[in-house]
Parts: C-alpha cells; structure tokens; sequence
C-alpha cells in the first residue's frame, strides 16, 4: 500500500505559479499527476518514471514541470503561467507499472486531492 499526500495547492490569479508537492510513504517506479474540473473527466497533467522520463498533457507542455527528489520520496508539480482553464482538483498517483503514462487507469494509488484555483 502506498499512502500520498499532497500539498501546495491554492488561488492565483491568471499568469501566476503554484508548486504542488506529494509526499509517498514508498515510490512506485512511475508517478504522476492528474487533474479533475467540476462537471468534467479525470485527465492526465504529467507523470514521471524512474529514471526521470516525464510525459506532459499537450494542454502544459511549456508552462508545468514534474521532478522527484528520490531521497525524500517527494514529488512535485511546478505551474507557471497559470490560466483559469488550469483551475481543477489536482491528484498525486502512483503506479507500479514501468510505463509512464497519463492514463487514470494505469495508477494504483491516489492521494486525496488538492484544490488550485485560477482567477482571470
């Protein structure tokens, strides 16, 4: 069992930057985050593998970028740029599956979610 608990979240105005944070009690090869808007699908922002191989959304390539600091088993989600259209619940997940994927069903664990918020 892999416990997730993410922090970090917050209001900006559009044009801003959050940094999210994940802390896991093990770190699963693969890793990720997602992103869930009222009224809307989960959706894949970026994960990131063991050997730092990451894969981002088309919709942040440019403005968010995911790292893991493997001695802390701590993931993170640095947003720039942020757009109101980037305000949803966002989700810390892991898998222990080798391939880096945005795919919701490719994850086992989920942490309990952290609101960002993006004003215009």
């Amino acid at each position: 069992q892999v416990q997730l608990v993410e922090s970090g979240g917050g209001s900006v105005q559009a044009g801003g930057s959050l940094r999210l944070s994940c802390a896991a009690s093990a770190y699963p090869y693969v890793m990720g985050w997602f992103r869930q808007a009222p009224g809307k699908e989960r959706e894949g922002v970026a994960s990131i593998g063991g050997t730092a191989v990451t894969k981002y959304a088309d919709s942040v390539k440019g403005r968010f970028t995911i790292s893991r600091d493997n001695a802390k088993n701590i993931l993170y989600l640095e947003m720039n740029s942020l757009k109101p259209e980037d305000t949803a619940m966002y989700y810390c997940a892991a898998s222990w599956s080798v391939v880096v994927s945005l795919q919701p069903g490719d994850f086992n664990y989920w942490g309990q979610g952290s609101q960002v918020t993006v004003s215009s």
